[in-house]
């Protein structure tokens, strides 16, 4: 009898929570929102973290908050999507911060910097390291609150139409490079050139640049450049672990629902994950084509690697120097990248590299 009695109560306790949810979320008000995105549709890993990020804020929500994203261009071009949403033209965008390095070189942390952090430590310094916090306490004099929102892992070097032997190859060579890295590379000759993704293969083909960087093999096929610029080239030092954003009003984000703010940092959070698993699961066979259709492959020579990493370190320390906002960064960001690679040389980089040599006939 009493076994009879608790199975009734808790059939009726799980009755109780059926009718529950199903009001909870009609209380809930509908909530509509325009994401711009400084990408194009064709890229489909990167504009699709944007996707990802709508259908489960969707799901998490019942249906009540729903965001339509929109391509670069559509809403706003490609590098103004930050001001459209300090702006309020939209309530979230999703970008890359180093895209308004010209507003404040700052910006370059929330995305990459010159032989900077990987993708994982990226996320750790974010995550756990203090990253967060600094970023948005930066981010905050634009009225915005940034979100993790995908990585590329470790980019390639770009596309060149004549092979880089020497530093000296690189000065008067007219690139598209974004960010802190156009900086450094000035101060070695070459001339940077910022465009949007999907500007990029025009100015190429039409010769009215020399070269130019983009993400990596995967997304660097969609676009084309191996018709154009033979030559391409590893690492991107410049971007060790790019990482991208969502950007979100801070005077729309403190009219939503708890419930809805939670489901917002859940949904970025899971964007960014799957991104990085994309990148590294598309980008071999990607590579794997582009040799096959006469791609050069290349890595860049020792003496441009190393007077890239001087100019890099000069750069930032000079900028320290004369940008409060960005020292408060960079130093304990620096502290971060030392700890960072002192541990990986422990395990991970030495079990890599054996692997690596492994493959190649190690025994």
């Amino acid at each position: 009898m009493e076994r009879r009695s608790f199975l009734k109560k808790a059939a009726a306790g799980a009755g109780a929570g059926v009718v529950a949810a199903p009001a909870l979320a009609q209380g809930q008000p509908t909530i509509n929102w325009r994401l711009a995105s400084s990408f194009p549709k064709s890229l489909d890993t990167i504009f699709g973290a944007a996707d990802i990020f709508i259908k489960r804020v969707a799901q998490l929500t019942g249906g009540k908050f729903n965001i339509r994203s929109f391509a670069a261009g559509e809403i706003v071009p490609g590098l103004q999507v930050m001001d459209a949403v300090q702006a309020g033209t939209v309530e979230i965008g999703h970008s890359a911060s180093y895209y308004y390095f010209g507003k404040d070189s700052t910006f370059a942390f929330d995305c990459a910097v010159p032989f900077g952090l990987t993708s994982r430590q990226h996320t750790a310094w974010y995550d756990q390291g203090g990253g967060r916090e600094l970023t948005r306490a930066f981010f905050k004099d634009y009225g915005i609150l940034n979100f993790l929102g995908g990585n590329s892992g470790t980019q390639m070097g770009g596309w060149f139409r004549k092979e880089v032997k020497t530093v000296a190859d690189l000065k008067g060579t007219k690139m598209r490079v974004g960010g802190f890295a156009g900086k450094v590379l000035e101060r070695l000759g070459l001339v940077p050139q910022q465009l949007a993704g999907g500007d990029i293969y025009p100015a190429l083909e039409k010769g009215t640049i020399d070269a130019a960087e983009w993400v990596g093999p995967y997304d660097d096929e969609k676009l084309g450049f191996y018709k154009v610029a033979p030559f391409y080239y590893a690492p991107g030092w410049w971007e060790a672990g790019a990482s991208f954003s969502f950007y979100v009003n801070i005077k729309e984000w403190e009219k939503l629902p708890k419930e809805y703010q939670a489901a917002i940092e859940v949904a970025t959070y899971e964007a960014h994950v799957v991104m990085q698993a994309e990148y590294d699961a598309k980008n071999p066979a990607a590579l794997a084509r582009l040799l096959k259709n006469g791609v050069k492959l290349r890595n860049f020579p020792k003496d441009t690697m190393d007077a890239c990493y001087k100019a890099a370190t000069d750069v930032m320390n000079e900028e320290a120097a004369k940008n409060a906002k960005f020292a408060k960064i960079y130093e304990p960001w620096k502290r971060f990248r030392q700890d960072q690679n002192q541990w990986a040389s422990v395990a991970e980089a030495t079990m890599q590299n054996y692997l690596i040599s492994a493959g190649r006939g190690g025994k």
